[in-house]
């Protein structure tokens, strides 16, 4: 089999499940955790366990990987033979690595690329990944790719039911979200990236298992008629009741292409605390 000539680089907030990462011609642009005391590279030198340990006394903030990292990644892929290169980043509304990589790619006219904006988070984008490397490792041209992946970001949703807004607000991500007293009702929001790829309020429900039904309910809404669809449920720190979500998920949806269960990166979980439980969905078929 010969060997694709297309390459997939994406950055590490877009929470590309492991097995789409595992494969060949697949580089991820860690983003940076960065701490008074030092700076950690997502999910190299830090996980999603030892950030929720210390939120309590610690919040961190969050920035793109240094121009110095992605020219070496950039040229690696090179190195590596390949000459055209698709590239996924998380929202451009919510982070600037996308705009960077746009930027920088100019420098590398041997290598033709498209940077997708996928205007989602976390596994929204991730789900984008794994179908754009579907599609590369089915040895579709990459003039054929691009337009797809473009139509694929509006039938792509991600939606997560987080207990508190209060690590949102303090990395300065909240967007559109209407920073409400949700914790004295024990209200739990649902939030998604709206299409400019910004943070709102889907809705709001009271309690956690309300918010997860509310949350199944509006992804259901979002599949209507669909019969072909990939899938994924991301989780913080709670394996059990993610596990059980994704039994539900699919039970619920019997259409389901492909399904992956993942943890949130460390990036992600800075600004969506340990509690966080999402839902992505991409439609493959009307």
């Amino acid at each position: 089999m010969m060997k694709t000539q297309i390459a997939l680089l994406v950055d590490s907030g877009m929470d590309v499940p492991k097995s789409i990462l595992e494969k060949e011609g697949t580089y991820v642009i860690p983003l940076q955790i960065i701490y008074k005391e030092r700076t950690y590279t997502d999910k190299v030198d830090i996980t999603s366990a030892e950030i929720y340990a210390r939120l309590g006394r610690d919040i961190p903030s969050t920035s793109l990987p240094s121009g110095e990292m992605i020219e070496k990644i950039i040229k690696q892929i090179i190195a590596d033979g390949y000459n055209e290169l698709i590239v996924g980043t998380i929202s451009s509304g919510l982070s600037g690595t996308h705009n960077v990589l746009n930027m920088m790619l100019k420098d590398y006219p041997q290598l033709r690329s498209f940077v997708l904006d996928t205007k989602s988070i976390g596994i929204g984008g991730g789900l984008q990944a794994a179908y754009a490397k579907e599609l590369i490792d089915s040895g579709m041209p990459f003039d054929d790719i691009v337009p797809i992946l473009q139509k694929q970001v509006a039938r792509s949703d991600v939606f997560f039911s987080i207990p508190t807004l209060e690590y949102l607000k303090k990395g300065g991500r909240i967007g559109l979200v209407t920073s409400i007293v949700g914790t004295a009702f024990n209200i739990n929001p649902i939030i998604s990236c709206n299409d400019d790829g910004i943070y709102y309020t889907v809705s709001r429900a009271r309690g956690r298992r309300k918010s997860i039904d509310k949350m199944v309910q509006i992804v259901k809404e979002t599949i209507g008629t669909s019969t072909s669809y990939n899938m994924a449920v991301a989780y913080g720190n709670d394996l059990e009741e993610a596990k059980q979500l994704a039994e539900h998920v699919r039970s619920t949806f019997p259409n389901i292409n492909q399904f992956f269960f993942d943890e949130v990166s460390p990036a992600l979980g800075v600004h969506t605390g340990p509690g966080v439980l999402g839902i992505a969905v991409s439609l493959l078929k009307d």
